[in-house]
């Protein structure tokens, strides 16, 4: 699958022209005490994407959002508080921009929805109408073990003595045979905007080939100080690991840690298949 990057761009500014307000991160925005849809506020895909080396991404894959403080009213006005999962597809034009999630999310705390379908319906359709694909919604009780946080099966890197570069670059990964699943804890990349640190644990697999454990160290560190949202950050790892390495399949996950009672887990793989629904005990 090929992402083209003009599409995307037609698609977004689309999407743009409906929104009057521009981006909240870095802004000082009070929140609504009423159910306002307008606050989402889009961020092209497309403007990260063109600048890969390629100019585009190609590749599937989801977002999955965790949504911690997802609460609204019952229909005889008592409050209801859920752990949402949202999947965003990586097709979609545009990413949401965190904190216009946070703004929305809580604007439906004082909102009365009949049912919890009503209330999972309407907001996979105010999330569908900015992503501009299918966004999905599921519903947890708040104490659900499914939010318990996953063991994880890898091979960890963070224990090996590696040189930090100071900028991310596909030169800096070597590739040996075999296949891998390899992780470290130590990811940390800056917000484009705010310059804020985002910390992730990287879960990389692959067959045929892999990355070096020391050169995919190194490369993961060298994100240390560069700045991209989440889901632009994997992307940029996961197609430098395919043009340097050249793994017959590869898979990146990147679990970042909640910020404003949300975290993000972009996925990114070869393969077309339902991204993982899982979550570490770090997020």
């Amino acid at each position: 699958m090929t992402q083209d990057s003009s599409q995307n761009s037609a698609d977004a500014a689309s999407s743009e022209a409906v929104h009057d307000k521009g981006p909240l991160l870095g802004k000082q925005v009070s929140g609504s005490e009423t159910y306002d849809p307008s606050l989402l506020f889009p961020v092209p895909r497309s403007n990260a994407r063109q600048t890969l080396p390629e100019g585009v991404f190609e590749g599937y894959g989801e977002d999955i959002w965790h949504a911690y403080e997802l609460s609204w009213l019952d229909d005889v006005g008592m409050p209801r508080m859920f752990v949402g999962i949202l999947s965003i597809p990586a097709i979609s034009p545009n990413i949401i921009e965190s904190k216009s999630l946070k703004l929305y999310l809580n604007s439906l705390n004082n909102h009365s929805f009949e049912t919890l379908e009503h209330a999972v319906s309407t907001i996979e359709g105010d999330l569908s109408g900015v992503a501009g694909e299918k966004v999905s919604l599921n519903v947890l009780d708040a104490g659900d073990r499914a939010f318990r946080g996953e063991l994880l099966e890898a091979n960890c890197l963070d224990d090996i003595p590696v040189i930090v570069p100071p900028e991310p670059h596909r030169s800096i990964l070597d590739g040996r045979e075999g296949d891998a699943v390899l992780c470290t804890h130590l990811l940390r990349s800056l917000c484009p905007v705010t310059a804020q640190p985002d910390w992730a644990t990287l879960v990389v697999e692959t067959k045929g080939r892999s990355p070096t454990d020391d050169s995919l160290l190194a490369y993961a560190l060298s994100y240390r100080n560069h700045q991209e949202f989440h889901e632009q950050c994997v992307e940029r790892i996961f197609t430098d690991i395919q043009e340097a390495v050249g793994p017959d399949y590869l898979s990146v996950h990147a679990l970042y840690t909640r910020r404003g009672g949300l975290d993000i887990s972009p996925w990114r793989c070869s393969e077309e298949k339902p991204a993982p629904q899982w979550r570490l005990a770090r997020q």
